[in-house]
């Protein structure tokens, strides 16, 4: 199963980068043996300044078809590590090619594309710069696919 994160914004070179690379090749390597990757980033900018609804319209487009579209969202499910393995888990033992992560800019997801996901995630009930949901969300795929391959979830 290929998971893509798409997110609103560039990541030049810099600590969240680097995280990110780091996290999502450790990703790849534990996933494959498992049916999972490689994941893939697609980042997208409104460069005409249109907010939300231009950026839900760029993201929409940044999704595979027929991928899962699972958005982060303040308001999404607050999972444990070991609940988002299992999820992940599913959707893979349940057919899905595609499972696409959709991170939205400083405002948010569009209520637009946000009504179209099959699935909200949420970090909890804090809000986190979307720069660093990124690394996050790397970091939680890494650890659900040790989970998955029947590493302690602590010692990922």
């Amino acid at each position: 199963m290929r998971l893509h994160l798409c997110a609103v914004g560039r990541l030049r070179s810099g600590p969240e980068r680097a995280l990110i690379d780091d996290y999502a090749q450790r990703f790849d390597r534990t996933g494959r043996a498992l049916g999972l990757g490689p994941l893939s980033e697609h980042e997208v900018e409104d460069k005409k300044g249109g907010g939300m609804a231009a950026e839900a319209l760029l993201l929409a487009k940044a999704v595979p078809d027929g991928a899962l579209l699972a958005v982060l969202d303040e308001r999404g499910q607050v999972l444990s590590s070991p609940d988002f393995a299992a999820q992940l888990g599913r959707w893979r033992d349940g057919g899905r090619q595609d499972v696409a992560f959709v991170i939205g800019g400083a405002d948010g997801i569009d209520p637009s594309l946000r009504g179209r996901a099959d699935f909200a995630l949420s970090f909890g009930k804090m809000v986190w710069p979307h720069m660093l949901v990124r690394v996050m969300l790397a970091e939680q795929l890494y650890r659900a696919a040790g989970i998955l391959a029947g590493s302690p979830y602590h010692r990922v």
